[in-house]
């Protein structure tokens, strides 16, 4: 059985809309909604659920709306364009309570309303493509490799958005992706990076373009014009970040994650504070300005580099480069709070149990994947932490991806 019809009766975890089939094994069809029957396709079989493409919407749901961007539901960019702003906030707190309740195993755990994201559109300030055999920049469809060409998209600030269509990239053998990031001063602070599998860097007429250039490879970073770093600008501070550096893509609900963190320890002066995967200092440095005793922990050796930079200023910091797990090992930390923002992994297992070791009065717990922090929470309630506060932060409108940010404490 190749297509099928089938109603939807939920949106879960990963931006698909879940069903049951005859035999009663769960389907996940992407791009649809609870409340509509529709045609789908098998795309993967498994003994206890199936994976469907959506052919055609049978009966639409009441709250269904019509996508802004036509590529939507080839691309893979975004999950949620056929709702309501206010229906994807819903879903997203849901999931979220869903996630921590069922893989975490609190019942009934008390997830504060969703913080909404000031901008629904052109938020982000970085964006990457990837190349078609032609040349051409798009996304990839789903998780294939193929790469969907595109000629809008409404998620990237309006700078770069003016940008990239621009560029006309023949076929180059190695290159792979084209970043793209906007400083603080969008119009005069472009970088793009060129993320290849050749040691040199591609042949490229760049001189013309009105951007920073870098090309990443196994060879490392290769400036070919201007500036390998942008400067963000997050609460009024400023912070380099580098072409190999990860930061927050949506500037303005960054600065409300910020003040949320901030604003759940009444009192940071003299409190000693272990950042783990600190990037380039996004948390400690506003830490540090409040007077916190800041221990930085970060694998990155560029968000290193650009972390000693945007906390230069401070006295009080320490930082250490390599993953957690292995730096806390050894080190001798007591901290009075410890503040982790991992990658959608989360927590490795070593850092896991070293934090608890550690038996921190306080943990915050700042999360991209509600279903590894679900994970984590649950270890860490079994280590002797209870649940305080759990807040979700729509950073990536029009996505199923949310950010959560969680305290812990214990006695």
């Amino acid at each position: 059985m190749d297509e099928f019809e089938v109603e939807l009766t939920i949106l879960v975890y990963g931006g698909a809309a879940m069903g049951r089939m005859e035999d009663g094994r769960a389907v996940f069809v992407p791009f649809a909604l609870p409340g509509e029957r529709v045609l789908a396709r098998v795309v993967e079989e498994k003994r206890g659920f199936v994976r469907a493409e959506l052919v055609q919407v049978l009966r639409g749901a009441a709250n269904r709306i019509q996508p802004r961007c036509k590529h939507f539901g080839a691309c893979g960019g975004c999950h949620y364009q056929h709702m309501d702003y206010s229906d994807q906030l819903a879903t997203k707190e849901a999931v979220v309570r869903d996630q921590i309740e069922r893989i975490g195993g609190v019942a009934n755990p008390a997830v504060q309303a969703i913080v909404p994201s000031p901008q629904a559109w052109n938020y982000r300030n970085s964006v990457q493509f990837h190349l078609s055999p032609a040349g051409k920049l798009g996304f990839q469809r789903g998780e294939s490799n193929e790469v969907v060409e595109i000629s809008e998209c409404h998620l990237p600030e309006a700078a770069l958005n003016e940008l990239w269509p621009q560029l006309d990239l023949e076929p180059v053998p190695g290159l792979e992706r084209v970043g793209l990031r906007a400083g603080a001063d969008a119009n005069a602070d472009l970088l793009m990076v060129l993320e290849g599998s050749t040691l040199e860097a591609p042949e490229l007429s760049v001189e013309e373009l009105p951007v920073s250039v870098v090309h990443q490879g196994p060879g490392g970073t290769l400036v070919l014009a201007g500036d390998e770093a942008i400067v963000q600008e997050v609460n009024g501070r400023a912070f380099r970040v580098s072409a190999g550096s990860f930061f927050q893509v949506n500037i303005p609900q960054a600065e409300q994650m910020v003040k949320h963190v901030l604003n759940l320890v009444p009192e940071w002066t003299g409190k000693t504070v272990l950042d783990l995967y600190c990037g380039v200092g996004l948390f400690s440095a506003f830490l540090a300005e409040r007077g916190a005793l800041v221990t930085g922990v970060e694998a990155s050796e560029a968000a290193c580099e650009d972390f000693a930079v945007n906390l230069d200023e401070f006295e009080d910091v320490a930082l250490y480069q390599g993953p957690a797990g292995e730096i806390l090992q050894r080190l001798d930390l007591h901290p009075d709070v410890v503040v982790v923002d991992p990658p959608r992994a989360g927590l490795e297992r070593s850092a896991l149990d070293e934090i608890i070791a550690m038996q921190s009065p306080l943990l915050v717990y700042v999360s991209c994947d509600p279903a590894t922090l679900a994970r984590d929470i649950k270890r860490l309630l079994v280590g002797g932490y209870a649940l305080e506060q759990i807040t979700p932060f729509d950073l990536f409108p029009q996505t199923y991806h949310v950010e959560t940010i969680v305290l812990m404490s214990r006695e």
